[in-house]
């Protein structure tokens, strides 16, 4: 049983919940840009939260089921059809043999999250199927690939899969837990950060005029990060930093003083100022933002940041 791909779109990648463990080594964790629409698929089928799902990054995607079974795609609200009538997304749907979805471009949001009940099957990693192109690890071929026209994906045989059909989030389980990219349809669109990395060196005047102003999320943006631009570049009068860890979200400040923010595929490594870091719920809401999207940053405490990421991690379950 698999999920035959007729048409890939312009990338579209297997991902689990990432490959940890391995940061020492140079290896970056990859896995879902969007966590949040990531677990929700999951939990909506019932799968482990780490079951493998695709990504599919602005439609363009169209794949034959070659078995019966349940699926669900949620995150970015793409149009989307089987057989060619529209169905909806955020919503569990049945599929029998020979069904095709198709996730067209548009709508709103850049990243949807395909998930079948029991998950994909590929061969693991170092312990993930998530697939890092830079680093030419995991994916179907086991090299970083991304998925291509003429793909099948296996998927198994789940006893019971009809009784989840209709399965959908709802506030009043999660009421914390928003299942669109709402965050796109907002002018602008405020982001939520910790102060970390080096904030304390740099100026009073810059840290202020980082929340001040507003930024453009520029088309120069991929799984490694995003670049913005604002009307008045941030600046950095110390010395060079040497090179350290570099986290998801970090919010680093090159020479030229236009903040780059860091996401799952980064190096492990950087050597720019860091001014702070995208709390969870900001880093998925930038993932599903087109370039011309504005934002505006906002300090939170880490503590609220953290006490937050644990309710989301207990709610779906997430151990790592």
């Amino acid at each position: 049983m698999s999920l035959r791909i007729l048409q890939s779109g312009p990338l579209t990648t297997l991902q689990d919940f990432g490959r940890f463990g391995y940061l020492h080594q140079g290896i970056s964790v990859g896995g879902p840009l969007d966590e949040q629409a990531f677990l929700w698929a999951n939990r909506l089928l019932n799968n482990h939260f780490n079951a493998a799902q695709l990504e599919i990054t602005l439609g363009g995607f169209r794949a034959e089921f070659t078995a019966a079974t349940a699926w669900v795609v949620t995150g970015a609200e793409l149009p989307m059809s089987l057989n060619g009538q529209p169905v909806p997304a955020q919503q569990v749907q049945l599929a029998a043999a020979g069904d095709v979805l198709t996730v067209a471009p548009g709508g709103v949001g850049l990243r949807a999250y395909l998930a079948v009940a029991g998950g994909f099957i590929a061969t693991p990693v170092y312990g993930s199927v998530a697939t890092v192109v830079r680093d030419g690890l995991g994916g179907l071929q086991q090299q970083g690939q991304a998925v291509q026209s003429g793909d099948q994906i296996a998927y198994p045989t789940v006893p019971g899969y009809r009784t989840l059909l209709g399965r959908r989030p709802g506030r009043s389980v999660a009421p914390q837990l928003p299942t669109a990219a709402t965050g796109a349809r907002d002018k602008p669109v405020i982001l939520e950060v910790i102060a970390s990395g080096q904030y304390a060196q740099f100026e009073p005047a810059q840290q202020q005029l980082f929340t001040d102003q507003l930024y453009q999320v520029t088309p120069a943006q991929d799984r490694m990060g995003v670049r913005l631009a604002a009307a008045e570049p941030l600046q950095w009068s110390q010395a060079q930093i040497i090179s350290e860890p570099l986290p998801v979200g970090a919010v680093q400040i090159p020479p030229n003083g236009q903040p780059i923010v860091m996401l799952k595929d980064r190096q492990t490594l950087g050597g720019y100022p860091k001014l702070a870091t995208l709390t969870w719920r900001a880093q998925n809401t930038l993932a599903q933002l087109p370039a011309a999207s504005e934002i505006q940053f906002r300090w939170v405490s880490a503590t609220a940041a953290a006490r937050h990421l644990q309710q989301v991690y207990q709610f779906f379950q997430v151990q790592r």
